[in-house]
């Protein structure tokens, strides 16, 4: 009988690992696309005939973050709701609206097709998005660590960081797809739809699995508990906000607004800037998993404590490299991919040390928040703050400035996490050190 039981666990596990990340790849694929497609968007939905390029592009970052902004909100109206009724029908709830808001992207009319009601519905579809994508990090965190054998949280938790490089990854396979195959006319005048209507299949596949998903033992234990004081809760929250920033910061940096940020300001071609993403966002994917099991036998501390102090160090180096004329793309190539792999040191244990910080009864709710209140700022400002920061300055270190400062912010609060891995389920006090 026990090893029935464990069987079904163990299926039961691998059930939620697959349909916990599957939203939350697409969910980055299309934050992804709509990254590297951010010039050809801006001129398609934000440029009338008397506008400039970079007024623009600023135009488009600044719808990019609103999305961004809405996150907290799905964050608390998704978190509430997965706390009370189950993590599964609230994940089937997000990713239909996820995947609807996002193939009508793909239909949109454009500014020169509808005028000044383009921006308008693309950035009402974005608001949507944000939305979506707020209920979307909590709950599958929450399905993902909650079904984790003793001691593996940090590895069940690193393979929904894992899904932001695939999800990533894909948008830019994609971009680079049409880039090749279609001319710069083609790709301006409708292979940029390509990528967002994709997402229809995908979505169709995510909703299927998460139908078939099961509510993870702990949540039905703990659901008719009494909850933690909302003072305990929000002081979490916070902390945990300031635990990831740096990630937030640096991920966005150089794995989504590199693209924008090389043509703009360095004049690479649009291939060169993707080539670069992709190695940016395969050296992200091959170190997640690996920090993550690392932080399950070292603890959250150690692992992401590195990946920030080596952002702090490495960031302008790293962006210096690139402005040389000089240096190889063989060179420029490692240094964008080591970029990356560093990232993925806090991407890795993040999702598990988030976890740890709440009981089950919160916690969809609170690392969804802790989660959407830091990328709101520093994840989906990033673009408009560098471009228009480079605007203003002239300076092209911004981005490095930008993240690694952000870093340097974030270690005090990744100090306070205990030294080794926390065992067990505990109080949401004794969690946040």
């Amino acid at each position: 009988m026990t090893a029935i039981h464990q069987g079904l666990d163990a299926r039961r596990g691998r059930r939620a690992l697959i349909a916990g990340s599957v939203g939350n790849l697409i969910e980055w694929y299309e934050f992804g696309v709509y990254g590297y497609f951010a010039t050809i968007i801006a001129a398609r939905f934000f440029t009338p005939e008397s506008g400039s390029e970079i007024e623009a592009l600023v135009k488009t970052y600044a719808s990019f973050a609103l999305a961004f902004f809405f996150r907290p909100v799905g964050a608390a109206l998704f978190g509430r709701l997965g706390d009370r009724v189950g993590r599964r029908p609230v994940l089937v709830l997000v990713i239909t609206l996820m995947t609807v808001a996002t193939t009508l992207i793909g239909v949109l009319p454009t500014y020169a097709q509808a005028g000044a009601l383009a921006p308008w519905l693309l950035t009402f579809l974005r608001v949507l998005q944000g939305l979506s994508a707020g209920g979307e990090f909590g709950g599958a965190v929450s399905v993902m660590t909650e079904f984790a054998p003793p001691g593996r949280r940090g590895l069940y938790g690193s393979l929904q960081s894992f899904t932001v490089a695939l999800g990533l990854l894909g948008g830019a396979g994609a971009a680079a797809l049409l880039a090749t195959v279609l001319t710069e006319e083609q790709l301006g005048a409708w292979g940029w739809r390509l990528p967002f209507l994709l997402t229809l299949p995908l979505g169709l596949g995510a909703l299927w699995l998460r139908l078939r998903l099961d509510e993870t033992p702990e949540f039905v234990a703990e659901r008719s508990l009494e909850r933690p004081p909302p003072r305990e809760v929000a002081r979490a929250i916070a902390l945990g906000a300031g635990r990831i920033m740096g990630w937030a910061a640096a991920g966005y940096t150089f794995l989504v607004v590199l693209p924008s940020y090389l043509q703009s300001s360095l004049g690479a071609t649009f291939q060169e800037a993707l080539v670069a993403t992709v190695l940016a966002n395969v050296g992200f994917a091959v170190t997640i998993v690996p920090a993550g099991l690392l932080s399950d036998l070292l603890g959250r501390r150690a692992v992401m404590l590195t990946g920030a102090v080596l952002v702090v160090v490495l960031s302008v180096p790293l962006l210096n490299l690139l402005q040389e004329p000089g240096v190889s793309n063989t060179v420029k190539g490692a240094a964008v991919c080591g970029a990356g792999a560093v990232v993925g040191l806090l991407a890795g244990p993040g999702p598990a040390m988030l976890s740890e910080m709440f009981p089950a009864r919160v916690r969809y709710t609170g690392l969804g928040l802790a989660y959407a209140l830091s990328n709101a700022v520093f994840s989906g400002c990033a673009g408009l703050i560098i471009t228009e920061t480079i605007e203003r300055t002239g300076s092209v270190d911004i981005p490095a400035y930008y993240a690694a400062a952000a870093c340097a912010v974030s270690v005090p609060a990744l100090l306070t996490l205990p030294a080794r891995r926390v065992r067990g389920a505990k109080a949401v006090a004794e969690r946040t050190g």
